[in-house]
């Protein structure tokens, strides 16, 4: 199945939260889509629907196809640990969502585009693959000839940038380094993992 490409703002109301950054539409409303919400919707979501809503929900938040996020989690519980916070934070590790972490794209998917035209270094060499999983430690930066790129001098101008305790951004050298490994609890997403364990435990 190829990667969405819709309507933002469409997706993100279905699931009644703004999963891929920034939406003015929710500033407004809070409502999930149609008329009345869900007041007119018949009958109780079994088990499984909700379990399945959950992992969509992650899947179109990261921004990953459905081969990539069940990959993802096969490498999540082959791991010593919770399984459902190592999948987090396997995505958080991406390299495109870093990107977007640190505040140099408007959203993932912009952030998988600065990776993938090959606008971004780690520790001082181009990488182009968006799913490259960064190491504590590691330094994050605009490429030399990008600094002048307007998506990133907006983004970084906007003063939306959220600060995340597991990075370091600075605004001048348009670089950041990745401190730690975000545990759950710093981790702000609105997912429920331990629905997607269960869904993949069946």
């Amino acid at each position: 199945m190829a990667r969405y490409t819709g309507p933002k703002t469409k997706k993100a109301r279905s699931f009644g939260e703004a999963i891929y950054g920034y939406d003015k539409w929710f500033e407004k409303r809070k409502s999930p889509p149609g008329q009345h919400g869900n007041g007119k919707r018949k009958g109780t979501p079994s088990e499984y629907a909700i379990q399945l809503k959950e992992k969509q929900k992650a899947k179109y938040t990261y921004g990953l196809l459905e081969r990539q996020f069940a990959k993802t989690f096969k490498e999540a519980a082959r791991k010593s640990g919770v399984t459902g916070e190592i999948l987090l934070q396997l995505l958080e590790l991406r390299l495109d969502n870093t990107v977007y972490r640190l505040g140099l794209a408007p959203s993932r998917m912009a952030a998988r585009q600065l990776v993938s035209h090959k606008h971004i270094t780690v520790n001082g060499s181009i990488v182009n693959i968006p799913s490259y999983s960064m190491k504590v430690g590691e330094v994050v930066s605009v490429r030399e000839k990008s600094k002048v790129l307007d998506l990133i001098l907006d983004t970084v101008g906007t003063g939306r940038v959220k600060k995340y305790n597991w990075l370091s951004f600075d605004n001048h050298s348009l670089s950041g380094h990745y401190l730690e490994v975000p545990s759950r609890e710093m981790i702000p997403e609105n997912i429920k993992e331990q629905l997607i364990v269960e869904l993949y435990s069946k």
